[in-house]
């Protein structure tokens, strides 16, 4: 079963600090997932002077509002993080000031952190992320917080060339789970892997889940999105995926299914994109051709809310139901002549 047909138009945000959103017409279609018509839900001319991206958010509901933390570049060029906050999940609030991040670790210099994905666990809010050091490179790093004003480190918790980790929302088979997507070996094809640790900072047993599918949308490369959501079916991962085109690189939205006791089992797997650039906010930025995410926020009615960056320069929001997400992991598109391996 599809969500109901795509508005045909829409108004986005007015202009504000150099980024222009146009008012822009759709075909009707059929979607999984349909985007607000308030779209682009945040972007730099909501921030304080000296921001001029926003993207790729991790997004959380913490007592009664929508918290967003973003990736933010600044006109000095690193990208931190900096929380905004909304009743009704679409008017959003940035603080101040970036959020009060935790001191490096003195092992991993950070220069640069991004990508955030936020997982609740008991009363704590872990927080997954790309830790970018000039000197060791990528990895995954880890935050803990019980009130998103203050910080504490867990861990710099993978090797060099790694990120897109994102936490399971409860232990499997007794540890904590992560999937991630490691890439340091040359030879490796930038698949999905999934490792686990019993105190989120030693990890191993590491195994693949995903590969790029060659000659789809998610050819080139593939990475963890939102945090795995449990359902009667298995755990929903909302993941992105890159093909290269004569134009460049193109970044959309995808699903699986994977199995709730060994998620490197694959049990489904859309063919079909549910999230693609269309829109000139999507199409047109910092990275062009651009649809993010590291978050998936599910109701009591399994309405389903996703906050995506767009183009690296701004943020959108799309709407579905999780049925719905479900049905698109089995979906097979009747175009290929062929079935794709998962």
């Amino acid at each position: 079963m599809l969500l109901e047909s795509q508005n045909s138009s829409r108004t986005a945000a007015p202009a504000q600090n150099g980024h222009p959103t146009p008012k822009t017409t759709l075909p009707l279609t059929s979607r999984v997932l349909k985007k607000h018509p308030a779209n682009p839900v945040l972007y730099p001319g909501k921030f304080p002077e000296g921001v001029m991206y926003v993207f790729n958010p991790g997004a959380i509901r913490y007592q009664d509002e929508y918290i967003i933390i973003a990736d933010a570049a600044t006109y000095a060029q690193p990208v931190v993080f900096w929380i905004a906050r909304s009743k009704d999940g679409v008017h959003f609030t940035p603080d101040p000031a970036p959020l009060n991040w935790p001191p490096a670790h003195p092992d991993h210099p950070e220069d640069c952190v991004y990508d955030p994905r936020i997982t609740k666990i008991g009363d704590e809010y872990i927080i997954v992320y790309a830790s970018s050091s000039e000197t060791a490179g990528v990895r995954v790093g880890i935050v803990k917080t019980r009130d998103f004003k203050t910080f504490e480190r867990i861990s710099i918790a993978s090797e060099q060339g790694n990120r897109n980790g994102v936490l399971f929302p409860e232990k499997i088979n007794g540890l904590y789970a992560r999937l991630d997507r490691p890439f340091g070996d040359a030879n490796d094809t930038c698949g999905v892997w999934v490792s686990y640790s019993p105190d989120l900072i030693y990890w191993g047993r590491s195994r693949p889940v995903l590969h790029p599918r060659p000659g789809l949308w998610d050819g080139l490369k593939v990475g963890a999105g939102a945090v795995p959501i449990k359902t009667e079916q298995g755990w929903l991962e909302i993941y992105h995926g890159v093909t290269n085109t004569g134009a460049g690189l193109i970044y959309r939205l995808g699903v699986c299914l994977l199995d709730l006791e060994d998620p490197s089992r694959v049990i489904a797997r859309g063919e079909d994109a549910i999230l693609w650039p269309e829109l000139p906010y999507e199409m047109v930025g910092r990275v062009g051709n651009v649809v993010f995410t590291c978050n998936a926020l599910v109701d009591a009615d399994r309405n389903v809310r996703i906050y995506y960056g767009a183009a690296d320069t701004c943020i959108g929001l799309a709407e579905g139901k999780l049925d719905d997400l479900l049905d698109a992991c089995h979906r097979r598109n009747p175009l290929l002549l062929h079935t794709p391996s998962l």
